[in-house]
């Protein structure tokens, strides 16, 4: 399925007027593509790696949480020190600390940045990651149990006087008032593909969060977390969608490059040599890695350069669809994405440091040119007319040639 894309001039209603830039903190040079064994944290890389989010123009980072990875908060609290302007993300998992607590650690966050802290709740797509920190809830009862804690971060940072509460997850007795954020409140975020994930996110997210998927799909789910939202009342969430993308010079260049990867992407997945790969090589249990995975079958092109083969080497481990070629058809597939509301892109691509330095050097600059442009005039710019990616004939087919050329190799 593709959505064909808009090469006129108006700029559509629903297009997003500003975009953010999110990345993801590494903190050592091991990567899918050279998984090399390390400590886990490289004090010199690290510092490397946010100073060139920095200098690149990114507005986030996200600091990622799992069972056997290095804590969230306190890679948070490393980025506040060593940064000016990055906003750092939290990844919370709501199990593992009491609402009030979480609170608390956030708060001191934002104060500690001047009001730069943001927090992205996972509520758990695998039993078997959750079970490592004695988590038993049932999948289907994970997201009630992010609604409640949402509610008890946001009274914990504003009430004024102790209160109490008996929920379904949470007890407690005569808290606070709590210790309080650098401004009124702290952004939080949820993701997920579930009919709980959209009830919650709609209902009470700051920001809902998408991997990249094709644009007619991602129209269907932005609309539906909005409608959640306007029937409960609230103004729509922010749109955060995430991609991998692999660029060049040029578009054949950036697919020779994209085929090169993934076939060492895939070595180093069934070695399970990196990250959680050892836990992921059975079917996934999250709707978000199977909605991916279904998409990888049906094809591996959508739209105007998403790629899913990515995800189909890595069995849609996290995010993992790519989008491939020149920094000016990556430019306007993102662009293709914000003019269906997406404000908040998250890019990280798979030689992380280099290419973090060059998204920032090569994409960012062209999307915000290109929105300035429209600012100013009040009509899109020329970049998506003349950079129609997979849709233009030159590489028609080009994709599964390739496919083809490395399969028989």
């Amino acid at each position: 399925m593709t959505l064909a894309l808009t090469t006129g001039q108006s700029i559509p209603a629903t297009a997003a007027k500003t975009v953010e830039f999110i990345s993801l903190s590494h903190l050592n040079p091991a990567t899918e593509l050279n998984p090399i064994k390390t400590r886990g944290i490289e004090l010199s890389y690290f510092r490397t790696y946010v100073r060139a989010l920095e200098d690149g123009g990114y507005d986030y980072t996200l600091l990622p949480y799992g069972s056997g990875t290095a804590d969230s908060f306190v890679v948070a609290s490393a980025v506040g020190a060593l940064t000016e302007r990055i906003k750092p993300i939290v990844a919370l998992r709501p199990n593992t600390a009491l609402p009030q607590v979480a609170a608390q650690q956030l708060a001191t966050l934002d104060q500690l940045t001047e009001g730069r802290a943001v927090v992205h709740l996972i509520s758990g797509g695998s039993d078997a990651e959750q079970a490592r920190h004695g988590d038993y809830l049932p999948k289907e009862r994970r997201y009630a149990r992010t609604s409640e804690y949402i509610d008890l971060l946001r009274r914990s940072w504003t009430e004024k006087a102790p209160f109490s509460h008996d929920g379904e997850f949470y007890s407690f007795d005569g808290f606070g008032p709590g210790f309080a954020p650098y401004g009124d409140t702290i952004p939080i975020s949820i993701g997920g593909s579930s009919d709980e994930a959209f009830e919650v996110g709609g209902a009470k997210a700051d920001v809902f969060s998408f991997w990249g998927e094709p644009l007619a799909d991602i129209r269907g789910q932005i609309e539906r977390v909005n409608a959640i939202a306007e029937r409960h009342g609230r103004p729509n969430p922010r749109i955060w969608v995430t991609f991998r993308p692999i660029i060049a010079k040029t578009d054949e260049l950036a697919w020779a490059k994209a085929h090169d990867y993934v076939g060492r992407i895939a070595d180093t997945f069934a070695k399970a040599a990196f990250g959680k790969q050892l836990h992921a090589q059975g079917e996934p249990q999250n709707v978000g890695s199977k909605r991916a995975l279904e998409f990888a079958a049906k094809s591996d092109l959508y739209d105007r350069a998403l790629w899913t083969r990515t995800a189909a080497a890595t069995n849609a481990t996290g995010a993992s669809t790519a989008l491939v070629g020149s920094p000016e058809t990556v430019a306007a597939a993102i662009l293709d994405y914000v003019d269906l509301g997406a404000d908040l892109v998250s890019i990280r691509g798979y030689d992380t440091l280099a290419d973090a330095v060059d998204y920032g050097r090569y994409v960012l600059p062209l999307v915000r040119q290109e929105l300035a442009h429209r600012e100013a005039t009040g009509q899109r710019g020329r970049l998506q007319a003349e950079h129609p990616g997979n849709y233009g004939p030159e590489y028609a087919g080009y994709a599964t040639a390739r496919r083809g050329e490395v399969e028989s190799a």
